[in-house]
């Protein structure tokens, strides 16, 4: 089920909701108890109290579609491209139109209709024991010298779907199906769970290498989680493709919607997000890379080192996630 959460000045909370002359309304699937901070301190900057419902993106999407003209919705935010664009495809949403966007944020991390506002990278991991010579590229994980050693999650993920679709942009179907193939012929186990349980399986011993997204090796870093936290000084990281097209990136992001029924609160919302103080708030509470230049990243993520990303357009990677998805299906990747 979803949860609504209102988010208020200490006044309103007084006064009452109804004394609040603006609002904005968000649904949201980012569920990062940190979101809450930012969306107080949006508040604190506007006088704009945001109504919040949280749930799947999946969940959102469809209702704010089916809400139509009707709809509550002021702005919807989510994670990885594969769903924004998702939401794109549905038709809920207008131009952003925003100045601000356009000039703090990379073209390749933005469309006309939706923009990032921190990114998130997706990096090979090793036991360093037991790996001598680490795959340096996506493109390794294929090499049939890793074979048995290597840990995914399902296809059927999105962080999973957008990592094959930056290859088709990159480098076209056929290479992405031997990709997929070849990875596939390397797994130590059939693809389950979530990023964390990928970094556990090398701790575990049941994995020698892992994809997973930077943030879930930083939250073992930053403090205490379970089956990962007590062997991390044994997991090596490879930043992937440094020396080609660089290390794929993925976002969060956020759009205002066709039918907002406060549009205007909601692009003050959007510009919101791009300044120092939210980009700090939204980036480090999740270990996240802040899309506006010169702000620091979290001491976790700083921790783990510097990087050159991809710059492909996500707008093309998402357009790509369906041919990705069949490329899966097509080779039997589970």
């Amino acid at each position: 089920m979803h949860k609504t959460i209102t988010v208020t000045l200490l006044a309103s909370l007084l006064m009452g909701a109804s004394a609040m002359a603006e609002e904005v309304n968000v649904y949201s699937s980012r569920h990062y108890d940190t979101d809450d901070a930012f969306f107080a301190a949006f508040t604190d900057a506007t006088g704009i109290a945001v109504n919040r419902i949280e749930d799947d993106a999946d969940v959102l999407i469809e209702r704010i579609r089916s809400e139509g003209e009707l709809g509550a919705a002021d702005v919807f935010i989510t994670v990885d491209v594969g769903r924004i664009a998702r939401a794109d495809e549905a038709g809920i949403f207008q131009p952003l139109e925003i100045e601000a966007v356009e000039e703090k944020v990379a073209e390749n991390l933005r469309t006309d209709d939706w923009t990032a506002f921190s990114t998130r990278a997706r990096l090979i991991f090793i036991d360093k024991a037991d790996v001598s010579d680490p795959p340096q590229t996506y493109a390794d994980l294929a090499d049939p010298k890793y074979k048995g050693m290597v840990c995914t999650r399902s296809s059927s993920n999105v962080y999973m779907q957008s990592l094959l679709a930056s290859i088709i942009v990159n480098e076209g179907e056929d290479a992405a199906r031997a990709w997929a193939e070849g990875v596939m012929a390397n797994l130590a186990r059939d693809p389950e769970g979530g990023d964390t349980d990928q970094l556990r399986g090398i701790v575990s011993g049941e994995c020698d290498i892992a994809l997973a997204n930077h943030y879930y090796f930083a939250r073992g870093l930053a403090g205490e989680v379970s089956g990962l936290t007590e062997g991390i000084d044994g997991i090596g990281i490879v930043w992937p493709n440094q020396e080609t097209n660089g290390t794929h990136v993925n976002i969060s992001a956020i759009g205002v919607t066709k039918n907002a029924p406060n549009p205007e609160n909601a692009r003050k919302l959007v510009k919101f997000t791009l300044t120092p103080e939210a980009q700090h708030l939204l980036a480090s509470g999740n270990n996240e890379y802040p899309v506006v230049e010169g702000i620091e990243p979290s001491e976790a993520a700083v921790t783990m080192g510097s990087f050159t990303a991809d710059t492909v357009p996500l707008g093309d990677v998402a357009a790509a996630s369906t041919a990705a998805q069949k490329i899966y299906n097509e080779v039997g990747y589970k």
